[in-house]
């Protein structure tokens, strides 16, 4: 996996999507710049997930971004995504791999060093670190790391990384210093006026940048 695509991770949200939906919301987030897309819908069965999958993919097709499907592994395989995304709590990384295969994306969620620094030799191709700052979009988030822990957790490991929790476009710089590969996303983006326009105020044209 191209560490690229973690530059902009978007996550999905239904509720924050209702207005759009969440597929159109995605098409307009990755005009604008989203570089990575996580299907999460904790309501939904597998077969949703798995025809949801399916009408993202096609959004997706000829774009070179990723879709992940978030703990649903039988609904990541069945629809053909390109990979999944596991918590702590959702099995073993062992087992996630052999039941996606080698050729799919694995991706895991982090709250320490320590648990960062354990993934060495799981076959992940990267890790999710955070909660960065409180989020309403996960409830049940642990508690906030701010950026000195997210530069602790981006130090523990040689995965690519992408920072968690409430974050915003005012946040790049610092999250990107902080030694991770890019942002993920929910709120920031989903439930937008404007999805295409939310995603690139993150990383907005410089000036004297060919338009």
């Amino acid at each position: 996996m191209r560490r690229e695509a973690l530059k902009l991770y978007l996550v999905t949200d239904p509720v924050l999507c209702a207005d759009l939906g969440v597929v159109e919301t995605v098409r307009r987030a990755v005009a604008g710049g989203v570089s990575m897309v996580q299907l999460r819908d904790k309501q939904a069965t597998t077969a949703e997930r798995v025809s949801l999958a399916r009408a993202l993919m096609d959004v997706l097709k000829g774009t070179g971004v990723p879709l992940i499907v978030n703990d649903d592994l039988e609904a990541a395989v069945a629809s053909g995504a390109d990979g999944a995304h596991i918590g702590q709590s959702d099995g073993s990384p062992h087992r996630a791999r052999a039941l996606l295969g080698s050729d799919r994306i694995l991706g895991l969620s982090c709250e320490t060093a320590e648990k960062a620094a354990a993934t060495k030799g799981m076959n992940l191709d990267y890790l999710g670190l955070g909660p960065v700052f409180a989020t309403g979009t996960k409830a049940d988030h642990e508690h906030p790391i701010g950026l000195a822990g997210l530069a602790a957790l981006a130090s523990a490991t040689d995965l690519p990384t992408v920072a968690i929790g409430g974050l915003k476009a005012s946040h790049v710089h610092d999250v990107l210093a902080a030694g991770t590969d890019g942002l993920c996303v929910v709120s920031a983006i989903c439930g937008q006026a404007d999805p295409q326009a939310a995603a690139a105020a993150f990383y907005p044209p410089q000036t004297g940048d060919a338009q």
